[in-house]
């Protein structure tokens, strides 16, 4: 069954409550905290307008940091999320310094068709009085209830923090009527949901990143899923390990090499692993670096794919029809260590060109598109960091889950 969207929902007079995924950093200027990057909230800009634009009355709301005691409270409010937002959208936006309450529930009542409201963090509820009691973190049923009850329907666009089971995504969204997917959220479940349940074949993931550990749930589910599964990055060590190579003083993790073994020998030609690697005498972009093929000579370690194995990867990705990628294939953040990386990123441009389906998914590697300035070279950036993780990995996410089937 499909999901229900926004675009399905009657919004004319409507108090539409929106969970969006606002939680931005902030910087302080001049004494006052203003957004330093507002790319979370253009993003949930399409969703917000379509809503005003159809008659609805928008009252949003999202967590912003973690609130651990009262003292964290001032410095994460939403109020210049809330300034910010009304520049973007060229309105004036209510700001409510309440999660609850007379002054909130008012507001939201002398609301008219097409204005919109944004009231406080909703981890403000994490910390009651001096106590730490995680009303919004571990989804009382309480607050998900009143929350519910100060709108007629739902709309969640906050993908960010769809694999967590939240009072402000499932808590409402089990005692309203009807919830459905912003555009957001719609695109995430098209692109990362198609990619995982029903790609277009070759079906082509590349899994980077430090450790195995972090991402072996991902590997074990996309082995099944996927046509070629590439690794690289630190976790390409335990499996040089698992193969018998001298890795040097390479990133290694000893307690995974038996499962590293055994997803070799399960894999078959599968699994696709890096041929060669640059290889630094310290962990500094300044380093005495050589290009190791096989063993890595000791005192050495590995800090990106070599010039093969990009050839290799590439060859792999040539014919593919739809390409996840989550995590760099070596300390990108150093220049001398990120041509594998932005070689895989301008490879993905390619097969996009092509005609391929290419999704982007985790910081890193996010990173690194924007690095190369392809962003919109591509079919889709996923939003969401665990999120994303979690839904490769074949998890069923909470905040998915909850909205409605059309």
């Amino acid at each position: 069954m499909a999901k229900l969207t926004v675009e399905d929902l009657e919004l004319k007079g409507k108090k539409v409550l929106m969970r969006v995924d606002f939680n931005v950093p902030l910087k302080e200027v001049d004494g006052q905290q203003e957004v330093a990057n507002d790319n979370r909230i253009v993003a949930a800009l399409p969703t917000i307008k379509y809503v005003l634009s159809h008659g609805g009355r928008a009252v949003l709301f999202s967590h912003l940091g973690r609130i651990k005691s009262e003292d964290d409270k001032p410095a994460l409010s939403m109020k210049p999320v809330a300034q910010r937002l009304a520049d973007l959208l060229g309105q004036p936006v209510t700001f409510v310094p309440a999660i609850e309450g007379p002054e909130l529930e008012d507001a939201i009542n002398k609301l008219e068709d097409g204005q919109v409201l944004i009231f406080e963090n909703t981890r403000y509820a994490d910390v009651v009085d001096g106590e730490v009691v995680k009303r919004e973190s571990k989804n009382d049923p309480a607050l998900g209830a009143y929350w519910a009850s100060l709108g007629d329907i739902f709309v969640n666009d906050a993908f960010g923090t769809a694999h967590r089971s939240h009072a402000s995504n499932a808590g409402i969204a089990a005692n309203i009527a009807q919830t459905a997917a912003g555009f957001l959220m719609e695109k995430e479940i098209k692109f990362l949901g198609g990619a995982v349940e029903n790609p277009e074949r070759p079906f082509v993931a590349i899994i980077g990143g430090a450790k195995v550990s972090d991402k072996i749930t991902i590997i074990q589910n996309l082995l099944e899923k996927a046509d070629k599964v590439i690794v690289g990055g630190g976790m390409a060590y335990t499996f040089a390990a698992a193969k018998g190579e001298k890795i040097g003083n390479s990133l290694f993790e000893e307690d995974k090499v038996e499962l590293a073994k055994q997803l070799i020998a399960d894999a078959g030609d599968k699994l696709v692993l890096p041929v060669d690697a640059v290889a630094a005498d310290k962990f500094a972009n300044d380093a005495d670096s050589y290009v190791a093929e096989g063993d890595i000579k000791d005192g050495y370690m590995g800090l990106d794919i070599g010039p093969k194995s990009v050839e290799l990867f590439k060859s792999v990705l040539a014919d593919a029809k739809t390409v996840v990628w989550n995590g760099p294939m070596g300390v990108f953040e150093m220049p001398n260590f990120a041509k594998g990386t932005l070689a895989i990123g301008e490879e993905l441009v390619k097969v996009t060109e092509k005609g391929a389906t290419t999704i982007v998914g985790g910081g890193d590697s996010t990173a690194a598109i924007q690095q190369l300035g392809v962003a919109d070279k591509l079919s889709h950036i996923s939003t969401g960091g665990g999120a994303s993780l979690e839904y490769l990995e074949g998890k069923t996410l909470p905040g998915i889950a909850a909205i409605s089937e059309k």
